[in-house]
């Protein structure tokens, strides 16, 4: 166990895990060894710990955790993580977004940030996962490698995102192929498609899942964003505030006002225009 001083901290770390946490490791100079016999670069376990003290205790579970996500990756070649790479857009400071290391690209506005995913390494072969921290370098393999294609693949989906908008206007924003709709703004073709010359360039939007996103905001509840965004689950969760969409922007409206005491405020209309029903 011995080695350089910067790495003591984590190789006790390494050997806490190991012990309290029944996970076979077999450290060495070139890193750990795990049971399946990959190596684990020290430079890997560093990210994996991300800015905990390796000597804290709250390093123990993190360490552990993150080992024991790396089975549904490290037996897979590279050639097969390549094939399963998917553009992933995410807001900045969601639960899933494994920090700045991962991000590819950040759309102008600061608020939405694209990196890989990949598909079917979980439980559900249709859902595409963010890995882990490290993880990837971990199996030896460098994803920046395949943003090129994943970006390409991301206007596609975009592109038949802005038809199906152009034939539908009024209908929410779902997902296309393997993007949820937070990725799907990651593409310019979709972003030019909602903020064209009829709305003079800008559009707001309400995205409070990753799985719809509403544009007539002039006929939503104004609180109707910030309660969906704050039922929903912390990893199905979308933009926290109302979005303004541009071609080559994607803006967080700014904080302040009380949208739900607007609602109360509003006073019911004089006017009732509902049809006759016939109760049966």
């Amino acid at each position: 166990m011995s080695g350089a001083g910067p790495d003591v901290a984590l190789r006790r770390l390494v050997l806490a895990v190991s012990v309290l946490q029944d996970i076979d490791l077999d450290p060495s100079a070139a890193g750990v060894t795990l049971e399946s016999g990959r190596v684990i670069p020290w430079a890997a376990l560093r990210a994996a710990v991300g800015g905990y003290d390796p000597e804290s205790p709250a390093a123990r579970p993190v360490l552990a955790s993150w080992l024991r996500s790396l089975q549904s990756v490290s037996w897979r070649s590279p050639e097969d993580l390549r094939d399963r790479a998917r553009p992933v857009g995410l807001p900045r400071g969601h639960a899933l977004h494994p920090g700045a290391g991962w991000v590819r690209h950040t759309v102008h506005g600061d608020c939405l940030d694209l990196g890989i995913g990949l598909l079917g390494i979980g439980g559900d072969p249709d859902v595409v996962s963010v890995p882990r921290p490290g993880a990837l370098l971990a199996c030896g393999v460098d994803e920046s490698l395949w943003w090129p294609e994943a970006l390409r693949y991301l206007e596609e989906m975009g592109q038949l995102a802005a038809d199906r908008y152009r034939l539908a206007p009024t209908a929410p924003l779902r997902p296309m192929g393997d993007c949820d709709v937070p990725t799907l703004l990651g593409s310019r073709a979709l972003r030019l498609a909602l903020s064209g010359a009829e709305h003079a360039g800008l559009r707001a939007a309400a995205v409070p899942t990753r799985n719809r996103g509403w544009l007539d905001l002039s006929r939503t509840d104004p609180a109707f964003a910030l309660v969906a965004a704050a039922l929903a689950d912390d990893f199905e969760r979308g933009f926290a505030r109302p979005l303004l969409i541009a071609a080559e922007e994607v803006v967080l409206a700014r904080e302040g006002g009380d949208p739900v005491l607007q609602a109360l405020r509003d006073s019911a209309s004089s006017v009732i225009g509902l049809r006759d029903v016939l109760y049966r």
